[in-house]
């Protein structure tokens, strides 16, 4: 599998976690669901860049995401 998806479809699982984070500690209940969608993308980001070493760094993450979506969209 594409190393590129892998880390791409990890940061976005991360970030959809992020509102989950906020709506549970409003609610003062804790983050089942969020913590399980951290933990899977945080986990993939992590395998693509240990396969991946120096492949990805802050500069390049908006280079990866673009193409990704771009080759697997258009």
């Amino acid at each position: 599998m594409d190393m590129d998806l892998i880390f791409v479809v990890g940061l976005v699982i991360a970030a959809f976690s992020l509102p989950g984070f906020v709506s549970a500690f409003s609610d003062r209940r804790f983050p089942k669901m969020p913590l399980v969608m951290a933990l899977m993308g945080g986990g993939m980001v992590y395998f693509a860049i240990q396969q991946n070493e120096g492949a990805y760094t802050l500069e390049t993450i908006d280079d990866v995401f673009v193409s990704v979506v771009a080759r697997y969209i258009i």
